[in-house]
């Protein structure tokens, strides 16, 4: 392949034929990835929004002249060609194929690929009769005769790809030729050859459509300019740049859109490098195309295809996508995929910027990375990604380091790594809880090139120009040091009560040297490390973290891990049905985090503690109580289901804990609840008439409670770490951090250092086998 025809950045995003795959990525957050709210969805729609447009327009004013005269030219063109195709049919419904293996003409001459795509295109946008072909009618009748079936939409759509992808390929072959333009610059939009996709009679995205007639599904991918005009053959899914759901009209026009919506969620968890992403839906021959930011989508006016300009409309947007910058098309360019010779040695490279003192002062750290141990698993919110990074390629398989990617509307600055600094101050070399927190290493924005300088990336940077941003979001990158695991890849459950016990007894010590409380405690703020003792539990994840009565302005996005008091201080006042206002006004205590890590615990329970059982549990809807959709239910919803669910220890055990796989984590579970919401002075979770809450009388023996509860978690240790002494080694290999793995690294930055702690090979291999 010649290194000119390589998109814009020197390292692309997306490489064509990788297969890059991240072992330890923590599932879906064990929800069914495909369902989301509907009603947030509907409610973040912007419809016809005429900027959709400008925001994937090349910045530099030499591509943007280049786009609109391309734009022209293939427009032009098309017309002439469906002119022609439209006289060597004849009569409308008399069809007639074109083969390019045949001897046919076509106006004097032989036909080229370029007439077939023409003809194809012509049945799709300019057809006012139904088409009738060896497998049946192809159109059905509603209140319009004439509307095509969706999954004959799917060629014909293709087609319009292939000769807009065509001229392009042909203009920068010809601009590099004569030295006219950098090709470096160009790229192809080409349909997806995907054999799960491709098989439209069966729908992979949602039980709520199974009629395989009236939906189709397309992918269109991003290519070097040297690849071969035709429908590409499986790629994974790095290469999509957008989704396409075919509707065969606007009375499936709902369907296509919660399935568009799927879909998008899916390509966040697998597109570790996406900041937003493009979406479109067919519904006979309209087009809509889609931006899904992180708490808005916008969608552009209607192009229809039976029209002249709505042609064009579709062809300018096909070529912008061609010659806009990566970051324009939604990747991040920022996180880069390094494919080597083996798929092995494929690798991420990630860009992280520490500002020291003011933005002027940036350094700039590039850091490796073989494994994403947690994806941004939501279609809206922080889409957070968490990535095990080296600063050396020699030491990308026993990474050091921790990066946290989110889009925050906290200031990481004052927030974060600020409490971070508390805990290393508070909790010398000499505490026991010394290493218990993750160790603070930088954190920055991320800066995006624009031009020949970087401006820090956020919503405004990045949907600028679009209308009705609901939040302002800072793009912010995150670095602690890495302790092993997350306690959603444990293998044995005994290390999960382990890191529990551990994390929770220096959330309290935090809390009596500091008045620190931690807010947002789930499967990804615990983290456990290997040592020769066996397991050391360390808390991660701060930025909800508060000072006692203080709760910070926003809310966790994930309704499943929180608090019922959390969960209620979003419901207006006028919805409550609360008797007692004086619990759901009061801020968070260490009872709310208690709370959090019992949900965690059941969570992990049910669906697995680790990916493979998550992957060998059954899905079906029926195999788990109705906590599995507290995570897209409305907070009041959220917050009754969990009240039931909690009130007594019947509820608690035949709806929840019944169906924990893990007896010891079934028993825990349950000695926590008990402590937790069923002591005889505070019993259940109910409302009573003209009484205070019952768990706002919880909070009168907060003291006793969080101590009774650490007596049971540690109970739970001691017997924990006696079956992992009895199962495992009773040495481990001491992996210390190598003096080149941090020469890049400004001393500063390089404090104490946690030594990884892992099994040796043979050890490793003896317990596997």
């Amino acid at each position: 392949m010649d290194s000119d025809d390589q998109p814009i950045l020197p390292r692309q995003p997306m490489l064509k034929g990788e297969n890059f795959s991240f072992s330890g990525v923590s599932g879906t957050r064990y929800d069914n990835h495909h369902y989301y709210d509907e009603q947030r969805v509907q409610d973040s729609l912007h419809w016809n929004c005429s900027a959709v447009n400008m925001l994937v327009t090349p910045c530099d004013s030499t591509l943007r002249s280049v786009s609109n005269e391309l734009a022209s030219k293939i427009a032009a063109e098309l017309e002439t060609r469906l002119s022609m195709a439209a006289r060597h049919r004849g009569p409308r419904n008399n069809y007639c194929s074109l083969d390019l293996n045949s001897n046919a003409m076509f106006e004097g001459r032989t036909i080229d690929c370029l007439d077939v795509w023409a003809m194809d295109m012509l049945e799709w946008t300019d057809c006012p009769e139904p088409i009738v072909s060896d497998v049946g009618q192809n159109s059905y009748y509603d209140s319009d005769p004439y509307h095509m079936r969706a999954y004959y939409i799917a060629p014909c759509s293709d087609a319009f790809l292939l000769f807009v992808a065509h001229h392009v390929k042909v203009y920068f072959s010809e601009q590099k030729a004569a030295k006219l333009l950098n090709t470096k610059s160009c790229r192809l939009i080409l349909p997806v050859a995907n054999e799960k996709t491709d098989r439209l009679s069966e729908d992979i995205y949602t039980g709520g459509f199974s009629d395989y007639k009236a939906f189709a599904h397309v992918e269109y991918g991003m290519y070097p300019l040297s690849s071969s005009v035709e429908k590409q053959v499986a790629p994974t899914s790095h290469i999509i740049v957008t989704d396409a759901e075919i509707a065969a009209d606007k009375c499936g026009f709902d369907g296509a859109v919660h399935r568009l919506t799927a879909k998008t969620k899916t390509l966040f968890l697998d597109q570790h490098n996406r900041r937003f992403i493009w979406g479109l839906t067919i519904f006979s021959r309209i087009i809509r195309a889609y931006v899904f930011g992180n708490d808005d989508i916008w969608v552009t006016s209607e192009m229809n295809v039976a029209s002249a300009e709505g042609r064009r409309a579709f062809i300018a947007l096909l070529v912008d996508w061609s010659l806009c910058s990566v970051d324009r098309l939604g990747f991040d360019p920022t996180i880069r995929y390094v494919q080597g010779e083996r798929v092995e040695d494929t690798y991420l490279e990630i860009d992280v910027h520490e500002k020291n003192g003011g933005m002027s002062q940036v350094e700039h750290c590039t850091y490796y990375s073989k494994r994403c141990v947690g994806a941004a698993d939501r279609l809206t919110g922080q889409h957070s990604r968490y990535f095990v990074a080296s600063t050396d390629l020699g030491t990308l398989d026993i990474p050091e380091f921790l990066i946290k990617d989110v889009w925050t509307t906290l200031s990481s600055d004052t927030h974060e790594s600020s409490l971070h600094k508390v805990f290393q101050g508070a909790f010398d070399k000499s505490s026991e809880f010394n290493c218990s927190f993750s160790h603070f290493v930088s954190t920055g924005p991320v800066l995006i090139s624009r031009g020949n300088s970087f401006v820090a990336d956020s919503t405004a940077t990045a949907f600028a120009g679009l209308p009705n941003i609901s939040k302002a979001r800072e793009h912010r990158r995150t670095v602690t040091r890495w302790a092993g695991n997350m306690i959603s890849t444990a293998a044995d459950p005994n290390q999960i009560v382990v890191a529990v016990a551990d994390a929770m007894a220096a959330l309290n010590a935090a809390y009596i040297k500091c008045q620190i409380i931690h807010g947002n405690i789930n499967d990804r703020a615990i983290q456990f490390q290997k040592t020769v003792d066996g397991v050391k539990g360390v808390l991660a994840e701060f930025d909800y973290a508060s000072y006692t009565g203080n709760s910070t302005a926003e809310t966790p996005e994930l309704m499943l891990f929180q608090s019922i008091r959390t969960l209620e201080r979003q419901i207006p006042p006028k919805t409550r049905g609360v008797s007692s206002r004086e619990y759901v006004n009061a801020p968070s205590t260490r009872l709310d985090d208690w709370e959090n890590i019992l949900y965690a615990l059941c969570i992990l329970g049910m669906f697995g503690i680790n990916q493979a059982e998550r992957d060998a549990y059954p899905k079906g809807d029926s195999d788990y109580p109705l906590i599995r959709s507290l995570n897209s239910r409305s907070a009041l919803a959220a917050s009754r289901q969990k009240r039931f669910h909690m009130n007594k220890a019947e509820s608690f055990y035949y709806n929840i804990a019944v169906i924990i796989h893990h007896e010891l984590l079934r028993r825990l579970v349950v000695d926590i609840h008990r402590v937790l919401f069923l002591d005889p002075r505070f019993p259940g979770t109910e409302f009573g008439d003209g009484e205070r809450d019952p768990l706002a009388l919880r909070d009168d023996f907060e003291e006793e409670i969080v101590t009774e509860l650490l007596r049971v978690v540690e109970r739970y240790k001691r017997d924990a770490l006696a079956a992992l002494n009895a199962t495992e080694p009773a040495t481990v290999d001491v992996v210390k951090v190598s003096a080149g793995a941090t020469k890049k690294r400004k001393s500063s930055s390089v404090q104490a250092t946690l030594p990884m702690m892992t099994r040796s090979k043979t050890r490793l291999q003896r317990r596997e086998a």
